[in-house]
């Protein structure tokens, strides 16, 4: 995992060489004097520190009040190190309040809402040591195990929230500092994640940041509607310029000013919440409202009660891609609200699509939730986190649906989906071998499946293939390891499909068993004689209950004509005789 980190040397008075210093020596030589002076500043630093650090050491005169935690301050000590602090405080200086002063951020820093408590801790950190420590892991990085936290969203919300601190409180020698971070980010990231980076180049006035954000929202594919609606006017109107001048524009596709002006007024009226003016300029124009891209605009601006209500005209196609190959579902992750995201899935949205760069719904919400949203848990008079949610209604959809795949739009880097999807098929078939060892043999010679790799007691593949997920294979590319996948997967749903179509009774059971005790250990340990006394009792309990369960679907099957008819052709005629003898005895 990458740490996020900035050299302290270039903005610290300390250092961390202390060699050469002569302790007792007659001899004080200028570098002797200079040695002592950073391990002076050293210790002033540290000893500093534990104002902020030491709970025993509360000598605070006034309290900071962000995100409705308050923060204990020494007046001194930011009135020395920020300008901005030092007219905020002179103004309560004869002031006779036996009380400490609060002040609420948000009330004292014209964008004091985009500086999460997290990033102002931080940046207090610095004022009082002069050091800029390694970020805060949990609200630096993302939960997408795949990541490198070098670009994704919430390493440049940090950023940015700094920034607007540093450029506010007037501390410059970091102002530059998160200039530089920032203009690295914007090359890397997804255009999308520049939009925070210009609007606070935009307010702080960093005009060479800004330019470079104009230059690379120009370049990208952006919808010109989302530009309108996210940047300042000003800036909207530089990036259409740059965009008519630009090669790429001249050799794209015209789109009429009268078409978008249709579009415009459908946007906008998406805009005022009128869903019946919607439907009006829809019904009297030649735009669809997938032309217009409306649901994707409504996914991402409007009310989910609005959304709600665009869905039920179905006026719309709620798979379809914009330009970008974003599907609406897709947006709506990034917004992260979980009832838009039930809303589309209801209306059959696809959870299992790709974007053009590999990226699921999952993926795109993982990448921008931090470990401090996604560990979150509800407790009482606390509200849970919306992006936990969003993320595990979408995994709970791609696992009910594990055959819904839109590999198409998949560039085979990201397999964390995939291998999601595959350990599932991997246990479902596994089952199917365990209790219907003879119908699970017909439907697997029918799709070519050689056992299952993943399922705990049961024999990897022989032809070595497709191995265990989880094994590693140094001569094997990333490309082909996901290739590698998608073929073991495409087959193992054939398998599925073939049991359900063949044997339906049985299938139901599996689906049934699959959907209750997916994160069970029923399913990845059928060793009923393992663990403590109190689990050997629930596994026997729960194995007879899926025992008679299996029973019962065989018969039905074997009562099926379809079933029977399947058996006949088999090379195995027989009966699944060994669920009822060996295949039980030998599961417990």
């Amino acid at each position: 995992m990458a740490t996020l980190t900035e050299p302290s040397s270039s903005l610290s008075f300390t250092s961390s060489h202390f060699s050469n210093v002569s302790v007792g020596s007659n001899h004080f030589s200028p570098s002797s004097a200079s040695n002592l002076e950073v391990v002076s500043l050293s210790k002033l630093s540290s000893n500093l520190e534990q104002l902020l650090s030491n709970p025993d050491c509360d000598y605070t005169d006034a309290e900071i009040i962000v995100d409705g935690v308050p923060v204990g301050v020494h007046r001194c000590i930011l009135s020395a190190r920020s300008k901005f602090f030092q007219e905020l405080f002179k103004k309560d200086k004869k002031s006779s309040k036996v009380e400490k002063p609060k002040y609420h951020l948000k009330e004292v820093l014209p964008y004091g809402g985009a500086v999460g408590h997290e990033a102002f801790v931080y940046f207090l950190s610095y004022i009082y040591t002069g050091r800029l420590k390694p970020f805060p892991l949990e609200v630096s990085t993302c939960v997408d195990s795949v990541c490198a936290h070098d670009s994704c969203r919430p390493a440049i919300d940090f950023v940015v929230e700094l920034m607007y601190a540093s450029s506010i409180l007037q501390v410059p020698e970091l102002v530059s500092s998160f200039q530089r971070r920032l203009c690295n980010f914007v090359e890397k990231s997804l255009v999308e994640n520049v939009i925070p980076i210009l609007l606070v180049a935009f307010n702080c006035k960093l005009t060479q940041l800004l330019d470079q954000c104009i230059e690379r929202v120009a370049r990208s594919d952006l919808y010109r509607f989302c530009i309108e609606k996210e940047v300042p006017g000003e800036v909207a109107e530089k990036i259409q310029q740059k965009r008519l001048k630009s090669p790429q524009e001249e050799n794209s596709p015209k789109v009429s000013d009268k078409t978008l002006e249709r579009i415009g007024k459908i946007l906008k009226a998406l805009d005022s919440d009128d869903v019946e003016l919607v439907k009006l300029l829809l019904t009297e124009s030649d735009i669809t409202l997938d032309e217009a891209n409306g649901l994707h605009y409504s996914v991402v601006y409007s009310d989910p009660k609005v959304v709600a209500e665009i869905l039920a005209l179905d006026m719309g196609d709620v798979n379809h891609r914009n330009s970008r190959g974003y599907t609406v579902l897709h947006l709506a992750a990034m917004r992260k609200e979980p009832s838009i995201i039930i809303s589309l899935l209801k209306k059959g949205a696809n959870a299992s699509g790709f974007t053009c760069d590999g990226r699921s719904a999952v993926n795109i919400c993982r990448r921008l939730t931090t470990p401090k949203d996604y560990n979150t848990k509800k407790a009482k008079g606390r509200e849970a986190s919306k992006a936990r949610l969003c993320i595990d209604l979408l995994e709970r959809e791609v696992r009910r649906n594990p055959m819904v795949v839109d590999s198409p739009m998949c560039s085979l880097s990201m397999p964390e989906d995939l291998q999601m999807r595959l350990l599932y098929l991997e246990k479902r078939v596994g089952l199917a071998q365990l209790f219907f060892p003879t119908e699970a043999k017909v439907a697997m010679d029918i799709a070519n499946v050689e056992g299952t790799s993943e399922f705990t007691g049961l024999p990897p593949p022989s032809n070595g293939l497709t191995g265990n997920l989880s094994q590693v294979d140094l001569n094997e590319t990333p490309h082909m390891h996901t290739k590698r996948l998608l073929t073991r997967m495409e087959a193992l749903m054939n398998t599925v499909e073939t049991g359900r179509r063949y044997f339906p009774y049985g299938s139901e059971v599996l689906d049934k068993y699959m959907e209750e005790y997916i994160d069970d250990d029923l399913l990845d340990d059928l060793q009923i004689e393992k663990g403590s006394p109190q689990e050997k009792r629930l596994k026997r309990m729960r194995y007879r209950e899926l025992k008679d369960d299996v029973q019962k679907a065989y018969s039905k099957d074997k009562e099926s004509k379809i079933a029977r008819s399947c058996l006949s052709a088999s090379p195995s005629p027989s009966s699944s005789s060994s669920l009822r003898g060996d295949g039980l005895r030998n599961s417990t």
